[in-house]
């Protein structure tokens, strides 16, 4: 749970100090706030930081446990958390039967 009142140097401050990791260095970090419904996402596109803010008009934003403080999310995986999509559970609609 983050204050996301907090813009780029507050975010990146925090990802330096609290995870101890480099905001310099091209991965996306995401924080959530106290209500869950809204999201930043802080990272470096290579020119510059860049700061996106998503809130969910209804529902709230399904997160990962952090054993360690820190979650690493496959692509799929931050894309479903960022529709609202309860990332964990998610079922294939088809699977294939035969190969050939």
């Amino acid at each position: 749970m983050t204050d996301l009142r907090r813009g780029f140097d507050g975010l990146s401050a925090q990802v330096q100090n609290v995870l101890h990791e480099q905001p310099f260095s091209g991965h996306v970090f995401v924080f959530r706030g106290r209500r869950g419904d809204t999201v930043k996402l802080l990272w470096w596109d290579g020119d510059g930081l860049c700061l996106f803010a998503q809130r969910l008009e209804r529902g709230r934003f399904i997160w990962p446990k952090a054993e360690s403080g820190v979650v690493h999310l496959s692509r799929a995986q931050l894309s479903m958390l960022l529709e609202g999509i309860d990332w964990r559970r998610v079922e294939r609609t088809w699977t294939p039967e035969v190969a050939v």
